[in-house]
């Protein structure tokens, strides 16, 4: 029997809630493909502030390092909002990626049959969209130095360096392979110098897989036409900074941010995580979405582990709970049968994703 060991991080907000439920589906495809999860439980973000005054423990550091991967739900909140910088939970998020060497953040957008209804595009527009945001992580201008503030003058750096591109581009040229074989590099080269290279070595890159089509565009273009005609897109590949922005815009397409799960790889170990937040406003309800988060712990059985069957199991045990009409309240306008809770849509998966049948 397989065994793997998952570092558990809950994080703040919703994010114990959500987690619980990808632990509830996970268990479920565990026990019906005949492997075992170890779970641990370690700290990161207010949670772990509130207890130890560091966003980010070294012991969370080191169980996660010798994990085979990381679950992860949200971090963050107002409560924690006026602390230092450096003590805020989203310092100890940055913190964490780069420690573990995560340079490689995959955002998939995928809009369901079920929810075409949800996005506030027209169904012609969405319908069938599923692309691939490959967005470099741990460089750029969340990272560059020098940063700071000098009394009425702030400012911070983009950096990128040739390795730091190399590196991401072959990421997101081998699961283009995987895909449709087109990639899209988005940039700001008419202005940014920082581009300028960034496209220079994508393009060197590009030769060492010619089957695979390359284009480029600036972001403020790939902005419009991620709106205007998305099913344009196939891989993205792109910056930090643009890449946060351009995957969020992306999420929307599927009419909730609390559909699409995320895998930040690199190294060794991955972590797999929702792309939201950890929403406080509706922390302790049973109304948030646990979907994205079962999601990425379908993308951690695929990419971290190999169970390709049981991550099969969950997405389509996903789709046949929206198939029959099942919603949680951000998407329950669209088409519901019946209003879930957090857990209740955690089960119902769960159960779908249990059935033995091969």
């Amino acid at each position: 029997m397989n065994s793997y060991k998952i570092a558990l991080i809950k994080g703040d907000g919703i994010g114990p809630e959500i987690i619980e439920e990808a632990v509830k589906v996970l268990d479920a495809v565990a026990a019906c493909e005949g492997f075992d999860l170890e779970y641990t439980e370690l700290l990161m973000g207010g949670s772990a502030y509130d207890i130890t005054g560091d966003p980010l423990p070294d012991e969370t550091i080191e169980v996660s390092m010798n994990s085979d991967a990381v679950l992860f739900g949200a971090i963050g909140g107002e409560k924690w909002d006026k602390l230092p910088r450096e003590k805020r939970p989203e310092s100890g998020l940055l913190r964490f990626r780069k420690a573990l060497g995560v340079y490689s953040n995959l955002r998939p957008a995928i809009v369901y049959d079920e929810l075409i209804n949800a996005s506030s595009l027209k169904p012609e527009i969405v319908k069938g969209v599923d692309l691939m945001v490959v967005r470099e992580l741990i460089g750029g201008i969340y990272f560059g130095e020098p940063k700071g503030r000098e009394g009425d003058r702030a400012f911070n750096t983009m950096v990128y360096t040739r390795d730091e591109v190399v590196r991401i581009a072959h990421s997101a040229f081998k699961i283009a392979m995987e895909r449709s074989r087109r990639v899209v590099s988005i940039d700001k080269a008419n202005v940014l110098d920082v581009s300028q290279l960034w496209r220079e070595v994508v393009e060197e890159v590009a030769l060492e897989y010619p089957e695979v089509m390359l284009t480029h565009m600036y972001v403020d273009n790939a902005a419009m036409q991620l709106i205007r005609n998305p099913k344009q897109f196939d891989v993205m590949l792109t910056g930090n900074i643009f890449g946060d922005i351009l995957s969020d815009e992306a999420s929307m397409l599927s009419g909730s941010i609390g559909l699409l799960p995320s895998a930040s790889v690199g190294n060794k170990i991955g972590v797999y995580e929702p792309i939201h937040g950890s929403a406080p406003d509706i922390a302790g309800q049973g109304i948030a979405n646990p979907i994205a988060t079962i999601s990425s712990a379908s993308m951690m059985l695929r990419y971290a582990f190999g169970e390709v069957v049981a991550a099969d199991r969950i997405d389509n045990a996903i789709k046949q709970a929206l198939a029959e009409g099942y919603r949680t309240k951000d998407i329950s306008q669209f088409d519901a049968v019946e209003l879930c809770s957090t857990n209740e849509m955690g089960s119902i998966i769960a159960n779908y994703a249990a059935k033995c049948k091969r």
